[in-house]
């Protein structure tokens, strides 16, 4: 099961390089296009900004899931080790009804645009909000992970502070 997350993962960074690879080299081949021939591919910066929404939702779901995140623990530090473990569950289960409303809302944009057609290429609009819906469900599958380890006892994760000492 291990092995198929992190495939997962996997996946979702190489989907990720993909959105960025297509952005640069829409946007970079338009503005030679532009200014070198007064020519330009309409739909490129419609695409462009569909891998710009979709790298954004792709990009945060991985931070998520590696706590790539900010956070500031030195309060966390100072309480003992039930009450860290206490607010870092609360903290994931706050994070998880924000997922929650982001879903629901991403949902309710998905259906209400399902029908509509992007300006140039003529794709469901519902497919752009669709990354809102992929990044809450991915978001409050990964809240309800970390709360379940937490309270079964897992490790308290903590910052690795030696790597940016030695930067």
């Amino acid at each position: 099961m291990h092995k198929l997350v992190d495939g997962y993962f996997t996946l979702l960074k190489v989907l990720a390089i993909i959105c960025l690879v297509t952005m640069v080299v829409l946007v970079f081949g338009n503005v030679v296009l532009r200014y070198g021939f007064n020519e330009s591919i309409l739909i490129s910066e419609e695409i462009s900004r569909w891998a710009f929404v979709w790298l954004t939702f792709l990009g945060a779901v991985v931070l998520l899931r590696e706590r790539g995140h900010m956070s500031v623990d030195l309060a966390l530090r100072a309480l003992p080790s039930w009450g860290e473990r206490g607010c870092l569950i609360l903290s994931q289960l706050l994070m998880l009804a924000c997922s929650g409303l982001f879903f629901w809302g991403s949902w309710q944009q998905m259906e209400i645009n399902w029908n509509v057609p992007s300006p140039v290429a003529g794709w469901s609009m519902g497919l752009f909000y669709g990354s809102g819906v992929f990044f809450g469900i991915s978001a409050c599958l990964i809240h309800l992970y970390e709360i379940a380890r937490l309270a079964l006892g897992g490790e308290i994760p903590r910052p690795d502070l030696s790597a940016e000492l030695h930067q």
